[in-house]
């Protein structure tokens, strides 16, 4: 008899985002790499459940379905994918895997105290209902213990996989690049730390691509754009397609990504997968998933991130660093991410 297995993926319904990429590329992997000895139930929107058609049994996301829950008796076990998940951990009697992309709030100086604790007394209480604490790396796992110390033995690191992104042959981005350019991409946020990018045209006629979500935080970056007298060359594309994407991880000199608070950094390793030279900042989880493949920036002062950049397209150019960084980004895929979910799933239903 097959072991049934809800996959909360309620918050798929906001793409662009890291959460819709996690769950949609950890959905297919786990149905692709399953034994047959699970029966999956995905929880989520109906545009996000057509991700999945034919695979896995459908749970569409519903104030009813939620108001209906407590009946439901029948799950073996009950993944929620990320911290941010609104479905209740109480109505499920069965074991429960609960996955934490990162405690980022900890290292945003800008968020106010009492927003934190509640944020934090909230995240203990899930914690506490959960059987296994999942880190998407050994820094976030570093975090949850540092702060809830009682759940270290419920902490197992398990990597994201990345998604191995192909460009299509005769596709063009909306916006098609001029000339030779830098890519970044992620939602416009301060800890994504892109307006110190602009910096980097100082003195070469790059162009700088800037795709993602908008905020106002856009136009931190057009003024440091126009301080730097490169306002003409620095786009900001807005959210693109997955074929505009990877016709820009292809066809750049060079991946940047600064961000200060990370729990991971799937675009990191996006565009390894096509051997690109990538520059990432120091901090929290990127050194960790850059390895010894990545460039890193020592500060963010502007004659500082431009002599790293520089030597570090020379060391590329020199080195022959594409191989390298290849090969680094092959660790991180998703069946394999998908195997060891799998083997977790087993372990609890058996005990």
């Amino acid at each position: 008899m097959k072991e049934l297995v809800l996959l909360n993926f309620e918050l798929m319904k906001f793409e662009n985002t890291g959460l819709f990429h996690f769950d949609k590329s950890l959905g297919k992997a786990l149905i692709a790499q399953n034994d047959k000895n699970i029966d999956f139930t995905i929880y989520s929107d109906q545009k996000s459940l057509n991700y999945f058609d034919g695979h896995a049994n459908k749970l569409l996301s519903t104030l009813k379905t939620k108001l209906l829950f407590w009946k439901f008796k029948k799950y073996r076990l009950v993944h929620f994918t990320n911290q941010y998940c609104r479905l209740s951990f109480k109505y499920f009697n069965c074991p429960k895997v609960f996955t934490i992309h990162d405690l980022n709030q900890l290292h945003e100086p800008q968020i106010k105290k009492h927003k934190l604790n509640k944020h934090l007394r909230k995240l203990k209480k899930r914690i506490d209902l959960a059987n296994r604490v999942i880190a998407i790396s050994n820094f976030v796992a570093k975090d949850i213990a540092s702060f809830f110390p009682e759940a270290e033995k419920k902490i197992k690191v398990i990597y994201n996989g990345a998604d191995k992104l192909k460009a299509k042959e005769n596709h063009q981005p909306k916006y098609l690049p001029t000339k030779s350019f830098l890519f970044a991409i992620g939602f416009l946020s301060p800890k994504k730390n892109f307006h110190t990018l602009p910096a980097l045209l100082k003195g070469n006629n790059y162009e700088l691509i800037i795709s993602g979500i908008e905020t106002s935080y856009k136009e931190n970056i057009l003024a440091e754009a126009l301080k730097y007298n490169c306002l003409d060359r620095v786009i900001i594309t807005g959210t693109i397609t997955d074929d505009d994407k990877a016709w820009y991880y292809k066809n750049c000199s060079a991946f940047l990504f600064p961000s200060t608070a990370e729990g991971f950094g799937l675009p990191v390793i996006e565009a390894m997968y096509f051997g690109k030279p990538v520059f990432l900042s120091k901090y929290t989880s990127l050194p960790e998933i850059g390895g010894d493949a990545a460039f890193y920036f020592n500060s963010f002062e502007p004659i500082d991130m431009q002599e790293t950049f520089t030597k570090g397209i020379e060391t590329y150019e020199l080195e022959n660093w594409k191989e390298k960084i290849m090969l680094h980004a092959s660790k991180f895929n998703w069946d394999d991410t998908a195997k060891q979910y799998l083997a977790l799933y087993k372990e609890l239903m058996l005990e």
